[in-house]
């Protein structure tokens, strides 16, 4: 088209030299990043966080080169487990990540304000703004897996991202209730139309083993995992049980140091 200056993300036309590669966002030289992950879900609070670390963890402990890249920018709690408070800082052409005590690199909201305890109170269009930041102005080094921790539901963020970022699959998390399960479908809906495969689906909270006993007690009744996945055509599955010693490492920053190896494995091998 005449006059063009090939900037298609800030243009109105409708002309045929438009791709969908235009809508990508870039990465930095300072960067390569070889897969990207994103741990989505229907509804907050199911612990789409605490996979997104164990995943990243587990993976890096079998010698990948891991990142986090926490997109759920109002309600970030992904620093918090890997015992992060201190303010990321800049090298004067890029944001540094904070590092993990085992290596892996995050970037966080709470990295970035001065007070963690802030609330963000921003709309949708600047909220992705931020993504945008984060993916082009990090330096993220060599990065053999990236997982993206999406804010619930299907609005503006996960869309910016779905269409912006070079997503090789998403991993979903949920919870035993039947409500639960319900919205996990409308994940899978949006993936469906946005032609993201879906790697692996997770149960969190699916039951408590009894340290006396070793018997498993569904607090929440059984779930509907297999069903789900059966339906979908999901080959990988897990259930990540209620533990408090989890929830322990957690609250005190400590995430890497649970074995989640014999609940997430076949997640794991199925993001190769």
């Amino acid at each position: 088209m005449p006059g063009c200056n090939h900037d298609c993300e800030h243009c109105g036309s409708s002309c045929g030299d438009r791709t969908a590669e235009s809508l990508l966002f870039q990465t930095n030289i300072n960067s390569s990043i070889k897969n990207v992950i994103g741990i989505v879900s229907g509804k907050g609070g199911v612990g789409k966080s605490l996979v997104t670390s164990l995943l990243a963890s587990e993976l890096r402990k079998r010698g990948e080169r891991t990142s986090i890249l926490d997109a759920d920018i109002t309600g970030p709690s992904i620093p918090k487990m890997f015992g992060l408070h201190e303010t990321v800082l800049s090298d004067g052409h890029f944001i540094m990540p904070a590092i993990t005590k085992n290596g892996s690199k995050v970037i966080s909201m709470n990295l970035c304000l001065q007070d963690e305890g802030e609330p963000v109170v921003w709309r949708g269009p600047v909220l992705g703004g931020v993504i945008k930041q984060f993916w082009e102005e990090v330096d993220w080094g060599m990065t053999d897996y990236m997982f993206i921790d999406m804010p619930p539901g299907t609005g503006d963020v996960p869309l910016t991202i779905f269409q912006s970022l070079p997503i090789k699959g998403i991993v979903i998390v949920t919870t035993p209730q039947e409500l639960v399960s319900m919205i996990v479908n409308k994940a899978l809906r949006m993936a469906e139309i946005m032609n993201i495969p879906v790697l692996g689906l997770v149960e969190n909270m699916a039951y408590f083993e009894c340290p006396d006993c070793g018997n498993k007690h569904y607090i929440f009744g059984k779930g509907n995992l297999d069903k789900i996945a059966t339906e979908n055509n999901i080959k990988a599955i897990a259930e990540i049980p209620m533990d408090p010693n989890l929830a322990r490492l957690c609250d005190n920053g400590l995430i890497e140091d649970y074995d989640a190896e014999k609940y997430l494995g076949s997640v794991i091998d199925a993001l190769k």
